[in-house]
This record gives structure tokens, C-alpha cells and sequence, in this order.
């Protein structure tokens, strides 16, 4: 059996995970700090979320496709995306950005107001007050979300194959694996995938509920 799908599978999730992390805290921390247009930032942001993964990926591979902007920018520097591991970390993070967006954005909801005003009062910078009080006051949101954001790129197949294809080795994925073997006929090797992926899945949801559960004791 060829493990190179859980190997890609890991390293792409990982990527894509900590892709997600930053840029969905970062764009809830926005939402939280501007007023005009909130609804529809927010509505941006989520967007991938309700998105059939095709649709997604459709839009993906117009983007960096060799026409696209992002696509036809990178060309001129050599530069290509489409069909290259690169391609299925972008679809991961994409699909798993609005799970990590949206678990922060509900964690700096929920934060006391009242920490914020007197981290002011005492003198400290916003920065200090972002990196000291709200994250640190927010930890078990953000790391739930984290968590759900990783199950979710690691069982990503819409997207991928449409930007990254199917190529063993390279960007073949376990979801991506379980549909050739269903295709190709192999029952055990899509049972085995769906399996490993069903195991994974499982673990990321009980440790996400552990440390939900330590966010609803403080």
C-alpha cells in the first residue's frame, strides 16, 4: 500500500491549518474593529463555507489558472500553482479559513469588554492588549477552531482536485485517493483511506469537544 496520500494529506493540513490560523484570526479581529459594511465582510469571509468545493475550486483555478491574474503574474516569474502541491494547501486553507474566521470571530464576541478598557486604562498598546489579553482570553475558541480547521483540510476533495488534480505522489490526497480507488474498482484501498480518514476526523472532533468543554469551566 502507498502511504505518500497520508503524507501529503498531513503535510498539506498542517500548511493549510497554519494558513487558516493567521489569516482567519487577523480577519476577525477586522470584522470585530470595523462598522461600516460588517455584514457584507462577513459574508465574503464566510462565503467558502456554504460554497459547493467545486464551485471553489473553480474559482481557484480561474484565479492562478495561466489566464487568471494571479495565475498570469506568477508566470512571468516562472511561477506556477495549478496541478503543484502549492495548489492543494491554497484549496485547504481557503475551505478551512471560514471554520477558524468564524470560531475566533465568536471567541472576541464573547470576550469581557470590561479586560479590554482596563488593559487600556493602565496605558497598554493595542498590540500589547491583542497579543496579552484578548488571545491569551480566547485561547480555547481559537484553539477549537484551529482543530476543526484541520479536520476540515484534511478531508478537502472538491477544491483540490479541481486546482491540484490527481497526481500520486504530488497532490493525490487520502479524499482524492478513496475516489480513484472507488473508480478504479478497489473496494480495500478506498475502505482502508476512508477509514484512516474517518479515524483522524474522529480524533480532531473529541479533542476539539476537550478542550470546549475546559473553555465552558472557567
Amino acid at each position: 500500500m502507498d502511504y505518500s496520500p497520508l503524507l501529503i494529506s498531513i503535510k498539506t493540513s498542517l500548511a493549510a491549518t497554519a494558513a487558516a490560523f493567521v489569516s482567519g484570526i487577523a480577519a476577525a479581529w477586522f470584522v470585530m474593529r470595523i462598522r461600516r459594511f460588517r455584514n457584507l465582510v462577513d459574508g465574503i469571509f464566510t462565503i467558502p463555507l456554504v460554497l459547493p468545493p467545486t464551485v471553489t475550486g473553480f474559482f481557484l483555478l480561474v484565479l492562478f489558472g495561466k489566464n487568471g491574474p494571479a495565475g498570469n503574474l506568477l508566470m512571468k516569474h516562472d511561477l506556477t500553482v495549478v496541478f503543484t502541491w502549492t495548489a492543494t494547501v491554497i484549496a485547504s486553507s481557503v475551505v478551512a479559513f471560514p471554520l477558524m474566521y468564524r470560531a475566533a470571530k465568536a471567541s472576541f464576541e464573547q470576550l469581557d469588554q470590561d479586560l479590554i478598557y482596563s488593559a487600556r486604562t493602565l496605558g497598554m498598546s493595542e498590540k500589547d492588549i491583542f497579543f496579552r489579553v484578548i488571545l491569551p482570553n480566547c485561547r480555547y475558541g481559537i484553539l477549537s477552531g484551529t482543530i476543526l480547521a484541520f479536520a476540515r483540510a484534511m478531508g478537502e476533495f472538491g477544491a483540490t482536485v479541481i486546482i491540484a488534480g490527481n497526481i500520486p505522489g504530488k497532490t493525490q490526497t487520502m479524499a482524492v485517493a478513496v475516489y480513484t480507488a472507488i473508480q478504479s474498482g478497489d473496494r480495500a484501498l478506498a475502505y482502508n483511506w476512508a477509514v484512516i480518514i474517518l479515524a483522524i476526523s474522529l480524533a480532531a472532533v473529541i479533542l476539539m469537544n476537550r478542550i470546549s468543554q475546559k473553555g465552558d469551566m472557567r
